[in-house]
């Protein structure tokens, strides 16, 4: 029987579900394998500096074992993110190890901020890579060696696979076992997990809404308060430039420079921000909302969500939408 050696690494203050979720995927997909009929499963192991028990940032106390010796042969290593993992960047020991035993893995995952980890520790250079979508920014002005995509729930480039924040690492394993061991085994083990086997959409769908900088210029943020006011109103370039008193084209110039993005940009966004806020609180049709939030039609509607966030609007509102009980308070 093949048996992959799996590490995940633990420390202070991790995120307790980017190691607990991952463990139990690879735990499950051995159960899995063997009920199939199945040749390969996992052998798993949570390590940590010196084996001592580890306390995550909940406050979950998790036992460890010793890091596995840097000639010891590991098919996978995980390392998991959470609010310390900016700390664990500076645990010389545990870098160095890390540092030590990755050329020799068959592959190396991220989970979260576990990115972070891996950059620091030079895995991950000229690489495309995904994280949380609130630490994408970081991410990417800290390594600008890095290609951060932060909208996939994972990302494969070469033996690196990294993936967004929290759950994602159950995605990111169930890839893994799937790549290693079929649908099959993958599926049943998603099946246990009552979840999908690829989750639909990117991680944009679940992200808060960006706060869009306030330009410098008095007449600049009159009008970004006016767009935001009433998304479904005129909002033009040219009616934009107008209440600016500017030209067209210094308004954009200007618009650009302090806001960080086009006007047109900065329309569609507060418009979609209105749309997610009325797909997720209204039972209105797409049209209604289309209208009244700026798109004019439904197929815009769609188009934009597409684009901007990977899902269609119907399937954005069968995930978030808040029910009327739940809007009435009691």
């Amino acid at each position: 029987m093949n048996v992959r050696n799996v590490v995940i690494v633990a420390f202070p203050g991790m995120q307790s579900l980017d190691v607990v979720g991952p463990y139990e995927v690879f735990t499950g997909a051995s159960q899995a394998a063997m009920a199939l009929g199945r040749r390969g499963g996992y052998r798993v192991t949570l390590a940590a500096n010196g084996g001592q028990p580890v306390r995550a940032e909940s406050g979950l106390g998790l036992c460890t074992e010793p890091l596995p010796d840097s000639t010891d042969p590991i098919d996978t290593l995980v390392l998991p993110g959470g609010h310390q993992a900016q700390s664990a960047r500076s645990d010389e020991v545990l870098l160095s190890w890390i540092k030590a035993v990755a050329p020799h893995c068959r592959r190396v995952a991220t989970v979260c901020t576990g990115a972070f980890l891996a950059a620091e520790a030079g895995l991950l250079d000229g690489r495309r890579v995904t994280t949380h979508w609130a630490s994408a920014d970081k991410l990417a002005t800290e390594f600008p060696g890095l290609h951060v995509d932060p909208d996939p729930i994972y990302i494969r480039d070469g033996k690196f696979w990294t993936s967004a924040g929290v759950t994602a690492g159950i995605d990111l394993a169930l890839a893994l076992v799937h790549d290693d061991l079929g649908t099959e085994v993958a599926q049943t083990v998603a099946r246990w997990l009552v979840m999908f086997l690829h989750r639909p959409g990117g991680q944009t769908q679940f992200a808060s809404p960006v706060w869009v900088p306030r330009a410098e210029r008095s007449a600049v943020r009159a009008v970004q308060n006016v767009v935001e006011a009433s998304p479904g109103g005129d909002h033009r370039l040219s009616t934009m430039a107008s209440a600016a008193a500017m030209s067209v084209r210094h308004f954009s110039r200007v618009f650009d420079a302090e806001v960080g993005e086009t006007p047109g940009r900065f329309v569609e966004r507060v418009r979609l921000e209105a749309a997610r806020r009325e797909l997720e609180n209204t039972d209105d049709t797409l049209d209604s909302i289309a209208t009244r939030c700026g798109f004019g039609t439904a197929e815009t509607l769609r188009r934009v969500f597409q684009r901007r966030i990977s899902v269609p609007p119907d399937s954005y509102r069968r995930r978030f939408r808040v029910v009327a009980d739940e809007r009435t308070p009691a």
